[in-house]
C-alpha cells in the first residue's frame, strides 16, 4: 500500500519570512514558487481598481494607526468611514439580535447609517426548501430556514456599500458572501459552543480539545 505524499503549504511554514524577510523562505515556499509575473498582475489590480485599492489602503490605515488599541467592533465603524460607506447592511442571526441592536446603536454614534436583516427574513418552513424534516432542530414544527439569499437580495435593494456578518451559521455565510451585491466583512463568526469563539479550539487543541486530532469524520 502506497501512501500518498502530502504537498506542503503556508500552513507547514516555521519561519514565516514572507511577513518581514528577516529569516529564510522554507524550500516548499510558495512566495518562492510563484511566477512574478502572477506577483506583479496581482499588485496592479490592488493599485488600478478603485474598490480594491480603497479596500486594501484602508484596512492598511487601520491596522498601522490602531494595532492592538481597537476592538473589531470600532474597527468595523473605521473600516466603513475610510471607504466612504454611506450605508452599512448588517446581515444579522436572530440568536443575536440583541448584541446586533447595541452595534446599530454604536454605529448611530458613529454618525454611519446602517439596514439590518435577520436570517429568518421570510419566514419560510425548512421543508419548503427541500430540507428534510428529521433535519430540524424542533420537528413537527414550523422552523424558518436561514435565508442568507433573501438577506443578501434586500442588502442590495437598500444598495448598501459595505455589509456586516453577525453570527450567520457556517455555510450560509458562504451564500450570503457569494450572493452580496457588496463587499462583506465579519464582525462575530457563530460558535454556539465557545460563545461564538472559535479559535478557542484551536487554541486548547493540545488539552479540552484534543479530540480535534483524532482520526474521526464528523
Amino acid at each position: 500500500m502506497t501512501t500518498r505524499k502530502r504537498i506542503l503549504t503556508c500552513g507547514d511554514c516555521a519561519t514565516v519570512n514572507c511577513n518581514s524577510r528577516t529569516s529564510t523562505f522554507p524550500p516548499f515556499c510558495l512566495t518562492e514558487a510563484e511566477e512574478q509575473r502572477e506577483i506583479e498582475e496581482v499588485n496592479r489590480i490592488y493599485r488600478e481598481d478603485p474598490l480594491v485599492s480603497k479596500i486594501s489602503c484602508s484596512a492598511a490605515e487601520i491596522e498601522g494607526t490602531y494595532y492592538g488599541r481597537l476592538t473589531r467592533v470600532e474597527e468595523v465603524a473605521a473600516f466603513a468611514r475610510r471607504i466612504g460607506a454611506k450605508k452599512v447592511g448588517v446581515a444579522t442571526c436572530v440568536g443575536l439580535i440583541n448584541e446586533t441592536r447595541n452595534f446599530i446603536k454604536f454605529l448611530d454614534a458613529q454618525g454611519v447609517k446602517s439596514y439590518t436583516v435577520a436570517c429568518k427574513v421570510g419566514s419560510v418552513d425548512k421543508t419548503e426548501l427541500g430540507i428534510p424534516e428529521e433535519h430540524k432542530i424542533n420537528k413537527g414544527t414550523h422552523e424558518s430556514a436561514c435565508n442568507p439569499v433573501l438577506q443578501a437580495r434586500i442588502l442590495a435593494r437598500e444598495k448598501t456599500d459595505l455589509n456586516v456578518i453577525i453570527g450567520l451559521c457556517v455555510g450560509h455565510d458562504s451564500m450570503f458572501i457569494k450572493y452580496s451585491a457588496a463587499p462583506v466583512t465579519y464582525l462575530v463568526v457563530k460558535d454556539r459552543v465557545l460563545a461564538h469563539n472559535p479559535v478557542g479550539a484551536l487554541y486548547t487543541s493540545h488539552s479540552y480539545y484534543k479530540r480535534l486530532a483524532e482520526d474521526r469524520k464528523l
